[in-house]
């Protein structure tokens, strides 16, 4: 299956200011979800981003909310933000949800088995993920796997979602976002 932009929603999940510090690779998160935001973005997707706690862990980063000004932000309590009922109609009303975020042994895997459990069909951004420790990211991402959620990459996403090099935003994209050393 692929992903296709009438069906797909990118859900980024709780990349926030006082937790990211504590990622395995908190600059490679930052960057990797940013190119994944302006590029999703620069192709009109709809976004929704989650954050837990925000008191506690603080908001997104600023960088994050500015690649995706149209994005709805939802708080939460509970890991998972299908267990939360935080997501809006908007994202529950396409049957693709496009994953990525921190931690993925914790809020991004159990938001994932949530909406595998609503029907959905989840692609979890594997390089636009992470968790404390790379053994607790391995653990959650082939946890989704097992599940049934796709793996994909962040060039995946992007050429799924355009489908071909006849695409409006195909030169764009590709000056943008396939040039150079890519984050």
């Amino acid at each position: 299956m692929l992903i296709e932009h009438h069906r797909a929603t990118l859900l980024v999940v709780d990349i926030q200011e006082r937790l990211i510090g504590a990622m395995s690779d908190p600059q490679g998160m930052r960057d990797r979800a940013h190119w994944l935001l302006a590029a999703c973005a620069d192709l009109a997707l709809p976004v929704v981003i989650s954050e837990q706690y925000p008191k506690g862990l603080g908001p997104t980063l600023p960088a994050l909310l500015a690649a995706a000004p149209a994005a709805e932000v939802v708080e939460k309590s509970h890991f998972s933000c299908v267990a939360a009922g935080c997501l809006p109609a908007s994202l529950m009303a396409r049957d693709q949800v496009i994953v990525c975020g921190m931690e993925a042994h914790v809020c991004v895997l159990q938001t994932v088995l949530g909406l595998l459990g609503c029907g959905k069909q989840v692609f979890v951004v594997e390089d636009a993920c992470d968790s404390r420790t790379p053994a607790n990211k391995a653990a959650g991402l082939a946890r989704m796997r097992q599940a049934g959620a796709q793996l994909v990459t962040r060039e995946m996403v992007l050429f799924e979602l355009m489908g071909s090099a006849s695409h409006p935003q195909f030169r764009h994209i590709s000056k943008t976002y396939m040039v150079g050393e890519q984050p």
